[in-house]
């Protein structure tokens, strides 16, 4: 699976906060809290724990952060302060062990599901379904990102971009913008209850670093499809820089919860 640093995901972490829906979050909450006197929640790429930090702290939730990054679970340490009950587990999640999901009453994931396979999200529907786990699976990739006051290189600069959300991250074939429905259509059809839910950054003058490092991030991909030339990227990418404009990226959030 494709990395990230700490750098970005502390730089996005705010918008992220920002983006969820607070309903779905407040349910996903319930449904943990729900399960006994000592649930526990299994976060898949959890990064540095921002989906942690978006629950709060609760000194009866157990935490199980996955990720493939052990510097990534390392940087988690400091940044997780007043949650007592935090193990973190090293896993590659293109072959998911069914262990990592061992006695969870929830799985979570946050900017996930956008970077993996159908395949994947299949088998992760399968292993949860069989033991009526719920899944809160937040900020997936819409396909939507526009920057305010348009460009006319905009148009053929997204569907460039939106063509790199496809390919390979290291999960297989990624989703991409499709992540949220295959997710939806996924759980529905092993009955679970699922509700979807809106969750776009909107990035305005005050987030001008997490503007500029999407943007950074947003002309690479799209340098690497090969198809926008490339002196159309220089000016697309200039004319961004010289007239910092605001900027919307769509997401979905969804949670599945085993029905009864």
């Amino acid at each position: 699976m494709s990395g990230f640093d700490t750098t970005w995901l502390d730089l996005r972490e705010p918008a992220d906060h920002a983006a969820r829906d607070a309903a779905l979050l407040t349910a996903a909450r319930e449904f943990l809290q729900a399960g006994g006197p000592s649930p526990l929640a299994v976060d898949l790429g959890s990064g540095t724990g921002s989906t942690l930090r978006a629950f709060g702290s609760d000194d009866r939730v157990r935490w199980r952060l996955v990720d493939h990054d052990p510097r990534l679970l390392e940087a988690a340490v400091s940044r997780l302060d007043g949650f007592p009950h935090v193990e973190r587990m090293e896993a590659d999640l293109a072959h998911l062990d069914p262990a990592v999901l061992a006695d969870a009453r929830l799985v979570t994931a946050s900017a996930l599901f956008d970077l993996a396979s159908e395949a994947l999200v299949e088998r992760i529907a399968d292993l949860l379904s069989e033991h009526r786990i719920g899944l809160y699976a937040a900020l997936n990739y819409d396909g939507a990102t526009r920057w305010e006051p348009s460009h006319d290189g905009d148009r053929e600069m997204l569907a460039a971009f939106n063509a790199h959300q496809t390919t390979d991250k290291g999960l297989g074939r990624a989703l991409g913008p499709e992540a949220a429905d295959a997710l939806r259509h996924a759980f529905e059809r092993r009955g679970y209850e699922v509700r979807v839910a809106q969750s776009p950054w909107r990035l305005g003058p005050d987030q001008r670093a997490l503007e500029t490092a999407l943007r950074d991030g947003f002309v690479a991909a799209v340098r690497e499809t090969g198809r926008v030339d490339g002196a159309a990227i220089e000016v697309w990418q200039r004319d961004r820089t010289d007239h910092p404009a605001a900027c919307h990226v769509g997401h979905w959030d969804v949670l599945a919860l085993p029905r009864g």
